[in-house]
């Protein structure tokens, strides 16, 4: 695969796995573009969850790469812990809209293009939660469960336009979802996978021969 033809999208690219993809990216030659809610740092502000603040970011992120994405990647996303008898609405919402109706947006503003040149791949960053329950963890679940239901389906919809859909479940990951002292999960951060361990495998799942698609792809850490 020569990435220095390939032009990407990279949303929530400022920390964890965003950052580590945009590093390798363009490590590889590719031109990227990305988006944050903070923006900065060459990224571009961007709330995933707002509809108009997405057409802003498609406008730019083109016009930044010189023309329609090749690669799009769907990594922006949030966690919100606790009890679902305890869990207020605005947290709920929060993470449905970042972690779903971001994905679908942002999915939307830039499928055209590739239907048009009949070639491209989109990657959606979902989780080992979206095949397993989460206790105070539902809201995260539900998203990255919603996750893997919009992918097989976008797949399903445009596998014979030139477009692959991958689907990434990672298991524990070192990112700033471990900062929070409500996840309820327990890991030992310096043995669960890095951030740049996902954009390596990403990138090297992308660069199979185009006769063949990885559609999902469940990831653990070797030694958890």
């Amino acid at each position: 695969m020569d990435w220095t033809k390939e032009k990407a999208i990279v949303t929530g690219g400022s920390t964890g796995i965003g950052r580590a993809l945009v590093e390798a990216l363009a490590a590889r030659g590719a031109r990227v573009a990305w988006c944050s809610r903070k923006g900065g740092d060459g990224g571009i502000t961007c709330d995933v969850a707002d509809e108009t603040q997405v057409a802003r970011f498609a406008d730019a992120a083109r016009a930044a790469l010189g023309g329609a994405p090749t690669l799009v990647v769907n990594n922006a996303g949030i966690a919100r812990w606790g009890a679902v008898a305890e869990m207020a609405v605005a947290d709920w919402d929060a993470v449905l809209n970042t972690n779903v109706r971001g994905m679908f947006l942002v999915t939307r503003a830039f499928l055209p293009g590739m239907l048009a040149a009949g070639y491209g791949a989109v990657v959606n960053v979902a989780s080992l939660a979206g095949k397993n329950a989460i206790a105070r963890g539902a809201a995260y679940a539900a998203s990255k469960h919603a996750v893997l239901g919009f992918s097989k389906s976008l797949m399903l919809e445009v596998r014979q336009h030139g477009v692959r859909v991958l689907a990434i479940c990672p298991g524990s990951v070192d990112t700033p979802i471990f900062d929070d002292e409500q996840t309820p999960f327990d890991v030992q951060r310096d043995r669960i996978m890095q951030p740049a361990d996902i954009a390596q495998i990403i990138l090297d799942a992308l660069a199979l021969p185009p006769r063949a698609m990885v559609s999902e792809l469940d990831i653990r850490p070797s030694r958890p």
